[in-house]
C-alpha cells in the first residue's frame, strides 16, 4: 500500500485557479499511475485526470480538459492538479488515487487519500 496526503484545497471565486498536491510515502512512488478523482454532495465518485507512472501519459475528464493540468514530480514523491478557470460545478471533495496500472478511465481501486475539499463560489 502507499499512503496518500492531499494539500491544496480551499475556497476560490469562480474563474480562479488553484493548485492540489498529493504526497506519497510508503512505496516506489514511480511505479504508480496517479489520478485525481473528486465526489460532490449526493453525486458518485468520478475520475477527473490521471498520469502514467513516468509521467508520459496523462489523461482527463471532458469536463475538466483545458482547465486542469496534471503532473508529478517523482523526485518529490507528489502529484499535483493544476486547476484554473474554476466553475461553481468544480466544487467537491478531490482524493489522491494511486494504482499499479495506467488507464484512461481507471476504475475506483488501489490505494486513496483522505481528500481535500475544493468549493467555487459563483
Amino acid at each position: 500500500q502507499v499512503q496518500l496526503v492531499e494539500s491544496g484545497g480551499g475556497l476560490v471565486q469562480a474563474g480562479g485557479s488553484l493548485t492540489l498536491s498529493c504526497a506519497a510515502s510508503g512505496r516506489t512512488f514511480s511505479n504508480y499511475a496517479m489520478n485525481w478523482f473528486r465526489q460532490a454532495p449526493g453525486k458518485e465518485r468520478e475520475f477527473v485526470a490521471g498520469i502514467s507512472g513516468s509521467g508520459g501519459s496523462t489523461g482527463y475528464a471532458d469536463s475538466v480538459k483545458g482547465r486542469f493540468t496534471i503532473s508529478r514530480d517523482n523526485a518529490k514523491n507528489t502529484v499535483y492538479l493544476q486547476m484554473n478557470s474554476l466553475e461553481a460545478e468544480d466544487t467537491a471533495v478531490y482524493f489522491c488515487n494511486a494504482q499499479l496500472y495506467y488507464s484512461v478511465r481507471p476504475a475506483l481501486v488501489g490505494s486513496w487519500g483522505q481528500g481535500t475539499q475544493v468549493t467555487v463560489s459563483s
